[in-house]
This record gives C-alpha cells, sequence and structure tokens, in this order.
C-alpha cells in the first residue's frame, strides 16, 4: 500500500466522472490521464490528510473541456477500503506471532506519506487493539 495506489484510484475515480459528466472516456488518454496525475491527483491525497475536502480543478482536460471536482474524505477512504483491508492482516499476523505482551508495544512507527492519512492511523490503532484482544482470549 503506497501512495501510488491511492494516487491512481483517484485518477480512475475522477476519469469515470469525467466519462458520467461529459460522456467522453479519457482512460486511454494518456495526455489527459497524466494531466490527472501530475496536476491535481495528488493535491486531494494530501489536502484529505488535514480537511474533509479537497478540490481538482484541470484546464483543457480534454477535447478543450475543463474539468472541476471536489471529494471528501469518507469518499476516498470509502474507495481505498480495500488497501486499508488488505494492510490489517499481515500487520495483525506480525503481531501475533512476535509473541509479544501489549505492555511490550510502547510505540508503532509508520513510514511514507501514506501514513498522514487518517484512516491509516485509525487502522493501526485497530491492529493494536486487535493484538490485545486475542491475548485476552
Amino acid at each position: 500500500m503506497g501512495g501510488e495506489d491511492f494516487d491512481n484510484t483517484l485518477v480512475s475515480h475522477f476519469a469515470e466522472e469525467f466519462k458520467r459528466k461529459h460522456r467522453l472516456d479519457i482512460s486511454q488518454n494518456k495526455r489527459a490521464m497524466r494531466r490527472f496525475c501530475v496536476l491535481n491527483v495528488n493535491v486531494p491525497n494530501v489536502h484529505l490528510s488535514s480537511a474533509t475536502r479537497a478540490n481538482i480543478e484541470v484546464d483543457s482536460l480534454h477535447e478543450g473541456i475543463d474539468f472541476a471536482s471536489s471529494i471528501t474524505r469518507a469518499r476516498f477512504e470509502d474507495l481505498c477500503m480495500h488497501y486499508f483491508r488488505d494492510c490489517l492482516e499481515p500487520v495483525g499476523k506480525v503481531l501475533q506471532d512476535s509473541g509479544m505482551s501489549k505492555s511490550e508495544i510502547h510505540e508503532v512507527v509508520l513510514v511514507g506519506g501514506s501514513t498522514r492519512i487518517p484512516k491509516v492511523q485509525q487502522i493501526d490503532q485497530r491492529i493494536l487493539q486487535w493484538q490485545r484482544t486475542m491475548q485476552i482470549h
């Protein structure tokens, strides 16, 4: 799971929105898709770490058509939920296999830009709670 995964998810989301609004499929237009990536997709990804809504604007995205949209943090989390879920099991397994008690875990270090995403931080907390629950049983 990394920033590129989230970026690609947002690019696909906005390309689908453009298709719905304008009845034009830009998914095969390399220039338009690259403009989504380079100009604006990282903006929502970064802004949604600290805000609940982010805007995207691309002038003359395809055939002279401008594109403007917004995305909420909740929608972003919904779109990327499969990535969040995918990280739960392996990390939980490592914690369980370590045989450490909850009192031995003092902190968890998250690395990379994606760790600023509130949902990633929540999942980290859920993993630790899951590990503590497993030890009780």
